[in-house]
């Protein structure tokens, strides 16, 4: 397998990176099957004109030729890290593929902001966010979120299924990525949209930007888990249900809002159902947790088991996610961006990494919320997968005297010039943004104003919410505040930036339990303030 022969000087379209030693252990004498499937699919990459290289994080001989020092610690986020900017920086890869689940190559560790430990239930629960996001940026090592605001890189995590044995699985996602094939984009405007009820405004709101049509949504209750399952042909799939950590399933919630969450989705219904090529978005809490099934009575989760199936790719949550119930923000924004980047011809990765550069876009200043959000949402599946055909171009005419001959240009180089052009944009865009966009990430050491407490208090008996948790956090103004001028000519896609933004004194929460709880669900709302100068606004979210 081509590890070791890389070097600075060769053009890299595709890095692979993966820990050899962790596979072997876990897989034995498989681990032969499967470095010959990675080799299966650096020779399919090869026909499509893409030159794929694997480098091993554990293998020194491989890093040699980088001065890297191979991961010694295989679940080590640093050390991760570390080693794949050090590639990332000498190859200048297309796409950056992740092997392996997050026991083979780990998520980073990001520090959530929105956490408080004195909160207990009534406050975010997770103190870690865990992320691919640092691995999509440039900044070095860190758990702060606030410093990967700058995604810049195509990154996606095909992974195997967490403490696992058997290679079999990872064996067949491999074979799913090296056979793949893009469908025209009208194809991919046959969506299924799946929605916990409460949230069915909230829901079309999204498939009618994502996919201009609401009509394909399957709302949960009143349909049962079997209905859905009916329409799991339809090779784009949205999702803005509940979901909980380590569980297979997926759940629904009535309008009124009674804490009551009927099954929406199940893994073990996705079996001989989903259509190979298909493409997941889903909102979910937990959405794309790679658990060790051990922890579900071995079931593999939902993401785990749309690949299996043939899915090319899973956009999800590792931990939990929040949007309002009315309209559109948080974990919706960044579900119908990916999509309609995906549906305009984008690979996986790129849009992947357009959602979150599109996002940041739409914000300019980036709450404690928006930047969990960010960080929490990842891509499972080959960044190089591009579901969507490129329109064929038009034929040209060329005039020849005679005698004269004529040689075609070769559309794989040209399609590769293009794809470095897009890098480079995707580069200065990344950059731009990081310096655009006012942070608000530190909690506050002042109280708020007695007007914006009892605004909180206010919002807080609204939502019912059981002894409310209250946060404060300064804004850190952009490096650059004149650059979301500059940034004008991204707002591409139907984007458009909010006008000339006020100036941000300070971003307040309130958040707590809504009395909607049970074992599945969070059961988590809450309101941002957001206080300017001359006014406040209001946005309102609960946990998905």
């Amino acid at each position: 397998m081509p590890t070791a022969q890389a070097t600075h000087k060769e053009m890299i379209d595709k890095l692979i990176v993966t820990n050899l030693n962790v596979l072997g252990r876990k897989y034995g004498k498989g681990i032969r099957e499967v470095e010959e499937a990675i080799q299966g699919l650096i020779d399919a990459d090869a026909k499509r004109g893409l030159h794929t290289i694997l480098v091993p994080l554990d293998d020194a001989r491989a890093l040699k030729p980088f001065n890297l020092a191979p991961v010694s610690q295989p679940l080590d986020p640093e050390q991760n890290k570390v080693c794949i900017d050090g590639l990332y920086t000498s190859l200048q890869p297309d796409y950056l593929l992740i092997l392996g689940a997050s026991d083979v190559v780990p998520h980073q560790d990001l520090v959530n902001p929105l956490h408080d430990p004195r909160a207990g239930l009534n406050g975010d629960p997770d103190p870690i966010v865990y992320s691919d996001l640092p691995y999509a940026c440039g900044s070095p090592y860190g758990k702060k979120v606030g410093a990967f605001k700058n995604p810049s890189r195509v990154v996606g995590r095909l992974p195997d299924v967490t403490g696992a044995t058997d290679p079999g699985y990872l064996i067949e996602v491999l074979k799913f990525a090296s056979s793949y094939q893009a469908k025209p984009a009208k194809a991919y405007l046959n969506y299924l949209g799946v929605s916990a009820e409460i949230w069915s405004t909230s829901t079309a709101e999204s498939l009618e930007a994502a996919f201009n049509d609401s009509a394909g949504m399957k709302v949960v209750p009143p349909m049962a888990p079997a209905a859905v399952a009916t329409a799991l042909e339809a090779p784009a799939h949205f999702i803005n249900c509940h979901g909980a950590p380590a569980s297979p399933q997926y759940y629904g919630q009535p309008a009124s809002g009674a804490g009551v969450f009927p099954v929406a989705m199940d893994a073990a219904a996705l079996e001989g159902r989903v259509r190979k090529g298909t493409v997941v978005a889903a909102e979910c809490c937990y959405g794309a947790e790679l658990y060790d099934p051990k922890a579900a009575d071995k079931h593999l989760g939902i993401p785990n088991q749309y690949l299996l199936e043939g899915a090319y790719g899973f956009f999800g949550s590792t931990t939990v996610a929040y949007g309002p119930s009315n309209d559109n923000d948080w974990a919706d924004l960044l579900c119908q961006y990916f999509f309609k980047s995906l549906i305009s011809g984008a690979s996986l990765g790129r849009a992947a990494l357009e959602a979150r550069q599109n996002y940041i876009l739409h914000k300019g200043h980036l709450s404690a919320n928006d930047l969990k959000t960010l960080a929490q949402f990842i891509l499972l599946g080959d960044p190089a997968v591009t579901p969507v055909e490129a329109p064929a171009a038009a034929p040209q005419p060329h005039l020849l005297r005679a005698g004269a001959s004529f040689m075609a240009a070769d559309p794989t180089q040209a399609k590769g010039v293009e794809r470095k052009a897009r890098r480079k944009a995707l580069l200065q865009n990344g950059l731009a943004l990081a310096n655009s966009v006012d942070i608000a990430e530190s909690r506050s050491k002042s109280k708020p104003q007695p007007a914006i407490q009892d605004l909180l208090r206010k919002e807080a008996a609204k939502l019912n919410l059981e002894k409310p948790n209250y946060l404060t956090f300064d804004v850190k103004p952009a490096a650059l505040r004149s650059g979301m001028q500059s940034l004008r000519s991204m707002a591409s896609k139907g984007i458009a930036l909010q006008g000339t933004p006020r100036e941000l004194k300070a971003i307040h929460f309130t958040i707590g339990q809504s009395r909607q709880r049970d074992e599945h669900c969070m059961g988590l709302a809450g309101v941002e303030v957001h206080e300017y100068s001359d006014s406040v606004t209001i946005h309102p979210f609960e946990s998905r």
